[in-house]
């Protein structure tokens, strides 16, 4: 009977370690996630060109293209197209946000005022734009430390190439596709990702 006994308390004290074991893992296994877990872009508050606050938090639910401006780029004429798909597009759950920006070859030498001036005599740009920031080096902003790093982002690690690089981010927040500078904004890419 003892012999009975201590085995039964054996194998009760084993399968207790046994599930002591398997909750320790699945606390472990649940806190990985939690740290691999994507972030968001409404974490991030800006400003925007005259100085108001911008809380990303408040596009929940839209579409967003982020893309990185200036004014006297090559690529410049692509305000046009941006305002062309931002008309189309913004009553059906879609924003662009533009991030003015002097980090290739001094392009966007302007200030707030002359940079807002020259979006809305050249190019009728309605849609929301930023307060001049960096978008890479040192000084990179923290909104595209989100965009260029797998870490924060969960998709990919990119690099801004150039002025007009777009990052499209879905309507939960998180980053979905990232397109190059001289992809148009109208092209079928883009578009059909906003039909979608």
């Amino acid at each position: 009977m003892k012999k009975l006994v201590l085995a039964f308390a054996f194998i009760s004290c084993f399968a207790c370690q046994q599930n002591q074991a398997q909750n320790k893992s699945e606390k472990a296994s649940t806190q990985n996630r939690k740290t691999m877990a994507k972030e968001t872009i409404y974490q991030f508050k800006v400003k925007d060109l005259e100085g108001n606050d911008f809380d990303f938090a408040s596009l929940k639910g839209k579409k967003v293209l982020i893309v990185n401006t200036a004014s006297k780029c090559g690529l410049t004429p692509q305000y046009k197209d941006l305002q062309a798909i931002y008309d189309q597009y913004k009553d059906k759950n879609f924003v662009i946000v533009g991030f003015p920006a002097n980090n290739f070859a001094s392009q966007e030498p302007g200030t707030n005022e002359e940079i807002g001036a020259f979006c809305q005599q050249n190019y009728g740009v309605t849609f929301p734009m930023m307060d001049k920031i960096s978008v890479k080096g040192d000084d990179m902003n923290e909104v595209y430390k989100f965009l260029t790093e797998k870490s924060k982002n969960g998709l990919q690690d990119s690099e801004v190439e150039w002025n007009f690089q777009k990052y499209l981010i879905n309507e939960k927040g998180e980053l979905v596709k990232v397109i190059s500078p001289r992809t148009l904004p109208t092209d079928p890419e883009i578009v059909n990702w906003l039909k979608a």
